[in-house]
């Protein structure tokens, strides 16, 4: 028996939920960058969803499935054997975009390959659900040694963590790019500052311009075969000119 489409849950399951969602959304959004948000998420599955004896995120980056966080190591060979396979739960609810429940890989022929392997490794019931970003494709995958383990209680808090995921996974990746963005503009600030100053001890010793003593951080730069703000490094920290660099 199987089950594929997103579990609902009535109107005593939401209520046992409602206090989770927010202990949940301040975890998974106070963790920071994008492995510590990983991190929580996983930690929180075993936590709160009491069938969940594993837990790990699936990516999908350039046809490679990645295991970037897991509970246990049995998850990363889990994941991997779909992506050698061609086939499990998790590839299923990357592709249909919906949650996937595997209640016994025992007796489910969706995956003739996968599901023996699965079981062979002591691991018989799944869930997986969808993560869906601008920037990746993936699934949190929840698995348990026992079939029928999920009920309808665990379900509606896998399917609320994962929708949770889903936005601080896109904050964190967003947040991620802006922060190595500015990296990148300081690093570039600083490096033409440096650059600089080196043009100016050369202005002052050899009596040129500034684009003269541009080009001859350049000369030497290409000369010594280093990159050029560590030539004006080496000038500016020793106040030697290497040969290179003197005035041709």
């Amino acid at each position: 028996m199987s089950v594929s489409e997103p579990p609902t849950t009535d109107e005593d399951t939401t209520a046992a939920l409602t206090a989770d969602f927010s202990q949940t959304a301040q975890a998974l959004f106070s963790a920071g960058d994008v492995r510590a948000t990983l991190d929580q998420v996983v930690a929180l599955a075993v936590a709160t969803i009491e069938a969940c004896e594993y837990a790990g995120i699936f990516l999908v980056e350039e046809n490679v499935v990645k295991t970037p966080v897991s509970t246990d190591r049995v998850v990363a060979d889990l994941n991997s054997l779909q992506h050698q396979t061609g086939e499990g739960p998790c590839l299923d609810a990357v592709a249909q975009g919906m949650t996937v429940y595997a209640v016994d890989f025992g007796d489910d022929p969706r995956w003739p390959h996968f599901g023996p392997q699965a079981t062979s490794r002591g691991i018989r019931c799944n869930l997986a659900f969808p993560l869906l970003t601008n920037e990746t494709l993936g699934a949190l995958t929840l698995y348990s040694r026992y079939p029928l383990a999920f009920g309808v209680i665990d379900r509606a808090r896998g399917l609320l963590l994962a929708g949770l995921t889903t936005v601080a996974f896109s904050s964190a990746l967003a947040h991620e790019g802006d922060e190595r963005q500015l990296t990148t503009l300081h690093n570039a600030l600083a490096t033409r500052e440096l650059i600089g100053e080196a043009q100016g001890i050369l202005i002052e010793r050899e009596r040129i311009t500034s684009d003269e003593a541009f080009a001859v951080l350049v000369r030497a730069s290409q000369h010594l075969n280093i990159k050029l703000r560590e030539v004006a490094r080496r000038l500016v920290d020793t106040g030697e000119t290497p040969d290179a660099t003197r005035r041709r």
